[in-house]
């Protein structure tokens, strides 16, 4: 079958679950690497948040910016720890540059995902190098640009910000955390990954993913 270049966004639940599905089976990891420099909860806060999310929509129809929104906010409201926020500020900023959108394409996602990145840039100081999703998000969004700017489709671009992704949370193991509990270690975070650079991989992937399969 020939691979659409874009997706319909009303037909986003399918990738909004897949997200939560990611989170849900990554619960312990994250925790897991949450623990060695930094309070250990990060796994079961964003299963808290992502599973109230799929509960909430698993009888609706349900668009995949409005579907953003209201994870956002729900992650921003109802969520405890500096995550909630965070992933609220990029989620609402996301559906916020796709509203009204009936077709999502290569240019129209890596809108919503630059305008996510902005708008997270409004509530923390953090920057490439400080040891936080943002060493995800940025190499991501940049990995999907330079893909569309080469002529690459939808798919193909969404493959390049996974990889990019990917690479910025590795990149992540090798620096000194600036924010955060882990911040207070200093020299000593060195050595593990950043716990939300991995969250936020694992749900960029995810929704990759589902766009990916949607799109085809």
């Amino acid at each position: 079958m020939e691979e659409r270049e874009s997706v319909k966004n009303r037909d986003g639940k399918k990738v909004l679950l897949q997200m939560v599905s990611a989170i849900q089976e990554n619960k312990g990891y994250l925790s897991e690497v949450d623990g060695l420099i930094g309070d250990g909860d990060h796994g079961m806060n964003m299963n808290k948040g992502f599973t109230l999310f799929g509960e909430r929509i698993k009888e609706r129809d349900i668009s995949f910016t409005d579907g953003l929104n209201e994870l956002g906010s729900l992650l921003f409201n109802e969520i405890g720890g500096s995550m909630g926020p965070i992933y609220g500020a990029v989620f609402t900023g996301m559906a916020e540059a796709g509203d009204g959108l009936d077709e999502i394409d290569g240019a129209g996602f890596a809108a919503m995902l630059d305008r996510g990145i902005r708008e997270l840039g409004d509530i923390v100081d953090a920057k490439v190098g400080d040891k936080t999703l943002v060493d995800t998000l940025a190499p991501a969004r940049d990995a999907l640009n330079g893909a569309l700017a080469k002529g690459a489709g939808f798919v193909e671009a969404l493959g390049a910000m996974k990889a990019g992704a990917a690479a910025g949370r590795d990149a992540t193991k090798d620096m000194a955390a600036k924010f955060g509990r882990s911040s207070r270690l200093g020299e000593r975070s060195r050595g593990v990954l950043d716990a939300g650079a991995v969250s936020c991989c694992i749900i960029l992937t995810a929704m990759a993913d589902g766009l990916a399969h949607e799109s085809a």
